[in-house]
């Protein structure tokens, strides 16, 4: 058991919860092996340890009299001073996964500082190319257990044929040793894993979606309609510039990977494609014929 005093025990356990159960998910569906789960420990413990070590703090601080601490010295209360110096941890943005099968090492880091390897998903705003929408781009994806590539274009990339975007989609869409391809269903939509979305410098009205590759505008379900909302550009309403915002190489752009709990996995360059096929590879299961 541990100190209620911080309110954190629901908010650690709701991110154990997800982090096992898209995993174990996995391991039932035949995408990933059954040792594919002792990720969960590995991962979550360090996490189990600093909540008893905070709660440990809170408790030094609810149980000391008054005045008679050391945990008094300075101008502030304690109990402000301490909700101040964990606020990341309180609002569960503290944790930082180490590199792993599942967390990628930090050498492209730079092409997207504000997007740390490890850490969870920042959202900035943007506008959805198809209908001029306004949107965080982080809250577009939802919890299904899918990967996400999210795809920042450099500052010329249009998205005309030859252009970085365009060849990663068509190497994505069509290539053997693709994740998608290797690793999608027959009978499953072409994003029912890996999730490929693009995000432009230009706003709506310097792109033309026509120009889009397939694999971001793709029709599916049994009615094969197409899906709308894989395209997006950057905020011209005075909400912020999402390359500014998170730090994105304006000229060369990058992939910024995403787990199905919303943490980074990786950042890499637009033209990795043996990086992502290595990556992916190291734990998916091509599914049986």
């Amino acid at each position: 058991t541990h100190s209620p005093k911080a309110g954190q025990g629901m908010n650690v356990s709701m991110q154990d919860t997800f982090n096992l159960g898209w995993k174990l998910a996995y391991v039932l569906q035949g995408r990933a092996e059954k040792s594919f789960l002792h990720s969960y420990s590995a991962e979550r413990w360090a996490e189990a340890k600093r909540l008893v070590e905070t709660d440990h703090e809170w408790a030094r601080i609810m149980s000391a009299p008054p005045g008679e601490s050391e945990l008094d010295k300075g101008d502030e209360p304690r109990f402000v001073r301490q909700f101040k110096e964990n606020l990341e941890f309180t609002g569960g943005l503290a944790v930082k996964y180490d590199e792993s099968f599942l967390t990628g090492p930090a050498t492209y880091q730079a092409l997207a500082t504000g997007e740390e390897i490890g850490r969870r998903f920042h959202s900035a705003p943007v506008v959805r190319l198809a209908d001029a929408k306004q949107l965080q781009l982080g809250h577009v994806a939802e919890a299904d257990g899918r990967w996400r590539i999210y795809a920042f274009a450099g500052k010329n990339d249009t998205s005309d044929k030859g252009s970085a975007i365009h060849k990663l989609a068509d190497w994505l869409e069509s290539d053997k040793n693709s994740p998608v391809v290797k690793f999608t269903g027959k009978e499953e939509n072409i994003d029912a894993l890996i999730d490929f979305r693009a995000i432009f410098q230009q706003t709506f009205d310097q792109l033309a979606y026509e120009n889009m590759p397939s694999l971001l505008c793709p029709t599916k379900g049994k009615l094969g309609l197409q899906d709308h909302e894989k395209v997006f550009c950057v905020d011209h309403k005075g909400q912020g510039d999402i390359f500014d915002m998170r730090g994105i190489d304006r000229e060369k752009g990058c992939m910024v990977i995403v787990r199905p709990d919303q943490y980074i996995a990786h950042v890499l360059p637009l033209d990795a494609y043996d990086e992502v096929a290595a990556f992916f590879g190291g734990f998916l299961i091509e599914p049986k014929a």
